[in-house]
């Protein structure tokens, strides 16, 4: 397999996971966010990602997660799970869950918290690719992993045979641009943001897109890339504007939240549109009303309205 091999592009939120005020997952309210988001124009989804707190589920509720987001997307855009875990043979029976119900790939990180070293974190791959044949994107994360895999691993790891990808959310610009003029021609490299040297590397030297937090401006984020690819970069700086906006309002450039969790941020602001963002799940906690009322502001400053009036959003305060 190499980059060729899947149509991954383009804007693919890693979607939030709804869950009640008590904790529990918010199944219906889960496909209706998975509904919007195709419907809004999303290229692709990853679900039970970091945005969609992984590290609070349990597996049968990421298995559970798979399965009503292969359903509700009706394979209208690809659907790839997040099978990062603490310990290698959970992310295993993960991969083979994903594989089993037919999802298009999946994204796997190094285990957190191990630190393991380069020759673990190669082994560690080679075992995913040896037992599950899904094309499968490598995961950068080094806030959550404290692993900052750099150009010549990455290009060990590229020839694996079932890697296609990388979400390169490294804090090094010098890294995430030296990675990328090395190895896009042999897999597609995710993580551009929405500055001017992000719309000049998209546009004039074929870089592939973004798998974002969450994609709470809707159809917004993947107009920015359908205006790049149609080469009306006045439309995609006009796009690139909001998302920096929202961007900067929540989080520092090396991904570091601003005032509260990127999740509970994230929820709240998709709750204050209308939409099922629900409650996050300890340790993260809800906004406070301060808090609930910065992000209310900052979407009546971007021209958001609610998506509808049909729902209210739940209290921010639990």
């Amino acid at each position: 397999m190499n980059r060729d091999s899947v149509q991954w592009r383009g804007y693919i939120p890693a979607l939030t996971t709804p869950f009640t005020a008590d904790g529990t997952l918010d199944r219906a309210g889960w496909s209706e966010l998975v509904g919007w988001a195709v419907a809004e124009g999303m290229h692709g989804i990853v679900v039970a990602g970091s945005s969609g707190e992984w590290f609070t589920l349990d597996f049968d509720e990421r298995v559970a997660l798979f399965e009503l987001a292969i359903a509700e997307s009706a394979r209208r855009v690809p659907v790839i799970g997040c099978c990062n875990a603490l310990k290698p043979r959970e992310t295993l029976a993960l991969a083979h869950a994903a594989e089993d119900l037919g999802l298009d790939g999946i994204i796997v990180a190094p285990p957190p918290y191990a630190v393991p070293n380069e020759r673990e974190i190669v082994a560690f791959y080679e075992t995913v690719a040896a037992e599950v044949t899904l094309p499968m994107c490598l995961y950068n994360w080094p806030r959550g992993t404290n692993v900052d895999l750099g150009r010549r691993l990455i290009e060990r790891l590229a020839e694996i045979d079932t890697v296609v990808a990388i979400k390169n959310s490294t804090g090094s610009l010098a890294g995430f641009i030296d990675t990328f003029f090395a190895l896009k021609s042999k897999i597609r490299v995710f993580g551009f943001g929405s500055d001017e040297l992000s719309i000049s590397l998209l546009y004039h030297h074929g870089g592939d897109g973004t798998i974002g937090g969450g994609g709470v401006l809707g159809h917004v984020h993947p107009a920015f890339f359908e205006a790049i690819w149609a080469g009306d970069l006045d439309a995609a700086q006009r796009y690139a504007a909001l998302d920096k906006a929202f961007f900067d309002f929540s989080m520092s450039p090396d991904f570091a939240p601003r005032f509260a969790s990127a999740q509970a941020i994230m929820k709240t602001a998709l709750n204050l549109r209308g939409l099922p963002g629900g409650f996050p799940r300890p340790p993260f906690l809800p906004l406070t009303e301060e808090e609930t009322d910065r992000v209310r502001a900052h979407l009546e400053a971007l021209d958001l309205p609610p998506v509808t009036s049909q729902q209210p959003p739940p209290s921010a305060v639990g």
